[in-house]
């Protein structure tokens, strides 16, 4: 192969790499490094025996992306207040036309079923991402992560079972949620109690990820009242030279605050019988970084 031919054939399936490197770290950082790492391998490693590019990209990518979710286990460090994976930017409408399709690839990429996955181990994640989401066979994981297919049958419905038995039931019409974003950015910016009651279900949850490096809640709020008067004080607090923009997130509408032209919080929420169950504030600085140039 050519230089040109090489990259060329790398770049075609980068979207692939990145997407299951970001599904199984959550992290966008981490996710563009185990990618990094893939084209390093391929660029530099001997690909005479390489028949099909994309399975070894893909079996490069799993087995570097597990490597580090071992590593980031291993270390044990303690996360300050609730953790939330970092915002991703999808747009899956001009790139993945079906409907089915891009519905799975919308949900496997949430927010709330990536903190579900959390708890998965390495290799069952792998096994999940790789399955549930991308459709691989059995026979095809087991080649690709060196285990034995009826291994991996049984990590990929342990991890089946664990995340339908923990994912919230959302509505997923993008319209329905865009509305409601729309609705209480208005109500929580004019620090509206009632309108905000209005639009919350009443066991809303609250989960704000800081990372102790700005303010937020430390602990889920629970209740419509108490998450409704958290919002109307904050709003009240103000943020100064404020903008905002309408964005997709994690395969949903969000909206990206920002401050001075620098990203402040991400905000998305998740919708059930047409009111608001679960707001997601994202407010640590670390996990926003690859929104900046967005301001």
């Amino acid at each position: 192969m050519s230089d040109d031919t090489v990259t060329d054939a790398f770049e075609e399936h980068r979207p692939v790499l990145l997407g299951v490197a970001y599904r199984m770290l959550g992290r966008v950082a981490d996710a563009e490094d185990v990618v990094q790492d893939a084209w390093l391998r391929w660029a530099h490693g001997d690909r005479s025996e390489v028949r099909e590019p994309r399975a070894f990209l893909v079996r490069v990518t799993t087995r570097l992306a597990i490597d580090r979710l071992r590593q980031i286990k291993a270390r044990g460090e303690t996360y300050v207040g609730p953790w939330l994976p970092e915002p991703y930017v999808t747009e899956f409408g001009e790139a993945v036309p079906d409907t089915a399709e891009r519905a799975v690839l919308a949900d496997s990429v949430s927010l709330a079923v990536l903190v579900v996955m959390e708890s998965l181990s390495p290799l069952e994640r792998a096994v999940f991402v790789l399955r549930e989401v991308f459709g691989y066979p059995y026979a095809e994981i087991a080649a690709l992560l060196d285990r034995a297919e009826p291994a991996v049958r049984q990590l990929a419905g342990r991890a089946r079972r664990h995340v339908d038995e923990r994912r919230p039931r959302y509505e997923v019409d993008p319209a329905r949620r865009r509305d409601l974003t729309e609705r209480f950015l208005t109500a929580a910016a004019g620090g509206s109690l009632e309108q905000l009651l209005e639009l919350l279900a009443p066991d809303v949850r609250l989960v704000g990820d800081s990372g102790g490096k700005a303010r937020a809640p430390l602990r889920e709020l629970h209740g419509a009242d108490h998450v409704a008067r958290f919002l109307t004080g904050v709003a009240g607090k103000g943020v100064p030279d404020v903008t905002v923009r309408f964005l997709e997130v994690n395969g949903g509408p969000a909206v990206l605050v920002l401050s001075g032209g620098r990203p402040d919080s991400v905000f998305q929420v998740d919708v059930a019988e047409g009111r608001i169950q679960t707001l997601y504030i994202i407010r640590n600085p670390d996990k926003l970084r690859s929104l900046a140039h967005i301001g």
